[in-house]
């Protein structure tokens, strides 16, 4: 919208790059020290103080206004205040993961996964679609000759979901294995815990890396698909509400993923599903020169619908879930946002290492090998992460965090490690904490 607004300005501008990548930085940022606070401080408080900067920074960005109403001083303020929102966007993902990982273990084994990723990638993806849905009907309702007031009361609007978090948040009760494992009266050994977890973290990182590096290459072949059938001089509602279709297709594949990933596990079901979408992946970009044009534009969309939905049930559903329940409890927070904030470093490199890829194809940016070589790329990495999954990492049960927690302190003891200064002061005053003691702990509590 600002584009169609300030056509001279905006396309001259830093702003043009910086509204949007600058959000990246501040979700890194954001991802690396809510992982510190739900780890040394509190699973439930953190995700309350960053539910508190999304409202606070949404609502900053509606109401952005440059100095004496000058446009590039709106454009700074934007920048500045989406900043502070990725601090708080990515504060939702250790936060919130972790928290939820914890609690499915207090639900009957065999479901944990699906409720786990329901309440997670499936929900980012239902927001996808309201967050293309909600401005179509926005500027079909203000015409596109309102498109200032569009743009903030699209903005506006994102208020309302955190919002209406914060009477749920401030009842939220810390998990229980938070509460028994938690190193924050303690000190945290890092060398230990580098020791025990670099090579996991390296892979579950990698991996994470790839899947949003490759994701900029997955738009590719949206945009060319639209172009075919918007045509030229397109009204703005018809974009959204195309985009809206687009994130559609990943709803089918998160839900079944979330299932799958119950019945054979998330490591065969993330190394099946990338496995697939890098297959689909080839096969779409070995046919681009044949899908790309209107009497195969159908068969297009069909395809890459698939090719969207492999991606939600394997690597979309979980590889945070992965990140979730494969570190111990007292450093899940950190193990996860270190994985997380890598991912998004993939994504931000993808956004700059394509557009050289595709300048640089035979043809030129007009030819077909500028939309078949991102594609052969991104699919060669689809295939190795499959590698990387299913040979690299752990295999991750129902009861996975527990087992987890009880192999941790066992390495931190015979390290000489004392391990009853871990949990809270509570936790600390009526139990004896150690390996044995934990377990019988554990299974005085398992749910039948």
């Amino acid at each position: 919208m600002l584009a169609t607004i300030y056509p001279t300005e905006y396309a001259n501008s830093p702003a043009r790059s910086n509204v949007s990548s600058i959000t990246f930085a501040g979700t890194v940022f954001g991802q690396l020290l809510f992982g510190w606070i739900s780890d040394h401080y509190s699973r439930k408080w953190a995700l309350f103080y960053s539910t508190c900067i999304l409202v606070l920074f949404a609502a900053l960005c509606t109401a952005s206004y440059g100095y004496h109403g000058s446009t590039y001083g709106l454009f700074a303020a934007l920048t500045v205040f989406r900043f502070f929102l990725g601090i708080g966007i990515g504060g939702e993902y250790p936060a919130g993961s972790v928290a939820c990982a914890e609690s499915t273990g207090e639900l009957k084994a065999g479901h944990r996964n699906r409720w786990f990723i329901m309440f997670t990638n499936v929900q980012i993806d239902f927001g996808f679609v309201v967050s293309a849905l909600v401005p179509m009907i926005i500027v079909l309702i203000t015409g596109e000759n309102h498109l200032r007031a569009a743009w903030r009361i699209c903005l506006g609007l994102g208020v309302i979901p955190p919002l209406s978090l914060f009477y749920l948040r401030l009842k939220l009760k810390e998990p229980e294995q938070f509460n028994r494992e938690t190193m924050k009266n303690t000190h945290t050994p890092w060398w230990l815990v580098i020791k025990f977890y670099w090579f996991r973290l390296s892979v579950v990182s990698l991996i994470w890396f790839i899947y949003d590096f490759s994701a900029y290459a997955f738009g590719i072949y949206s945009t060319a698909w639209l172009k075919i059938i918007l045509g030229e001089g397109a009204p703005l509602w018809k974009n959204f509400g195309w985009n809206t279709v687009i994130t559609l297709f990943n709803i089918p594949g998160a839900v079944l993923g979330s299932f799958v990933s119950d019945w054979i596990g998330p490591r065969l079901a993330l190394a099946f599903g990338v496995a697939a979408q890098g297959i689909v992946g080839f096969i779409m970009a070995a046919c681009y020169p044949l899908l790309n044009t209107p009497a195969h534009v159908a068969g297009f969309v069909v395809v890459y619908g698939i090719f969207l939905s492999f991606g939600e049930l394997g690597p979309g559903d979980n590889i945070g879930l992965v990140a979730s329940k494969s570190s111990a409890t007292a450093i899940r927070g950190q193990y996860y946002a270190v994985a997380a904030a890598i991912g998004k470093l993939g994504a931000f490199v993808g956004t700059y290492v394509f557009p050289i890829i595709q300048s640089r194809a035979p043809g030129g940016l007009e030819g077909n090998r500028a939309g078949q070589d991102p594609f052969f790329v991104s699919s060669a990495l689809c295939i190795f992460s499959a590698f990387l999954a299913f040979f690299l990492l752990p295999h991750i049960g129902q009861d996975t965090i527990r087992e987890e927690d009880l192999k941790f302190r066992a390495y931190l003891e015979a390290q000489g490690y004392d391990t009853s200064k871990m949990g809270t002061r509570e936790y600390q005053m009526t139990t004896i904490s150690s390996v044995e003691a934990t377990v019988g702990s554990v299974r005085s509590r398992e749910p039948v």
